[in-house]
């Protein structure tokens, strides 16, 4: 039952790199069962060699014995020269792909070769870089991508985030920040955490703990469920601010608007107010990892 294994693989883009030489690299949040997501990158070669070894682990799925049982998606082979267009025009078909890829029967889904080729390595978190080459280019995909994957964005300027305060990081996967510290947000996780990169630096980070810099990005938060939604609190809290909630440990509530700078509106009987997101779980969901991790990490900032 402690089986590691992926709920979901989302392609979020592609990054132009510019060192050793320029080179392109597909960039995916994988999401854990653990609850836990994160962000890797790949180049096309290395996933089409693991899809090699994939069909080679199960003949019978891939079609080598009966092309009428074959039930491991197609992937095309790599180009001679894989450029910019081959890239971006690779994205749908990689989508598609990495859908089907978790949706297959348990025993290639969650097998060893598919768990280790997207668990996150060192250079994901620090990648090889040089500070007299320009930093790379990312091209996001867009979240309505789904009915239009040709609709590629980019060249895209990340927005530009500062920190607020300094914030010790407590796991590999997230990063430090000093106030003050400028970063660029790659990806918005609604539960508050941002994937952000700093130089040579990426991780998550929470996002009350940054501003942005070109103007408010209320835009782009999810509108109020008045209805809410049912969440527990893995981890106490006395309000600060005559808008916040105190609350304790194991107290069921409903979130009803969930703003990205992650403190969430929250209901509790009939009162309600302000909550960190990052204290929260959704009712039903068990990941006793969260609450270890939340121990000694005080709630984040107010923006």
């Amino acid at each position: 039952m402690g089986d590691v294994y992926i709920r979901h693989i989302e392609l979020l883009g592609y990054e132009k790199r510019f060192f050793p030489s320029q080179h392109y690299v597909y960039m995916f949040l994988v999401k854990w069962n653990d609850l836990s997501e994160k962000v890797v990158y790949r180049r096309f070669t290395e996933i089409y060699e693991f899809h090699k070894a994939l069909k080679e682990m199960f003949p019978i799925e891939s079609g080598d014995i009966n092309i009428e049982n074959r039930i491991i998606p197609h992937l095309p082979a790599p180009k001679w020269f894989d450029g910019q267009r081959s890239t971006e025009n690779r994205q749908g078909t990689l989508a598609e792909y990495c859908y089907a890829l978790v949706n297959l029967p348990h025993k290639i889904s969650r097998c060893l070769h598919v768990v280790s080729f997207f668990k996150v390595r060192h250079d994901d978190m620090n990648p090889v870089t040089d500070s007299q080459i320009k930093k790379p280019e990312v091209f996001l995909l867009p979240k309505d991508s789904k009915k239009n994957l040709a609709d590629i964005t980019g060249p895209i300027v990340l927005q530009t985030y500062r920190a607020i305060a300094d914030y010790e990081k407590s796991s590999t996967s997230e990063m430090a920040l000093k106030a003050g510290d400028m970063v660029d947000v790659v990806e918005k996780s609604e539960n508050g955490w941002w994937f952000c990169q700093m130089k040579n630096k990426r991780g998550w980070v929470p996002a009350a703990y940054l501003e942005p810099m070109d103007g408010p990005d209320e835009s782009e938060e999810q509108d109020p469920n008045y209805a809410g939604e049912a969440y527990t609190v893995q981890k106490s809290y006395t309000a600060v601010e005559e808008d916040e909630l105190t609350l304790k440990e194991g107290d069921t509530i409903e979130v009803i608007h969930k703003l990205l700078d992650g403190w969430w509106v929250i209901r509790k009987d009939e009162t309600t107010g302000y909550y960190p997101a990052m204290y929260l779980q959704k009712a039903g969901e068990v990941n006793t990892s969260v609450k270890s991790e939340l121990r000694n990490r005080g709630a984040p900032p107010r923006r």
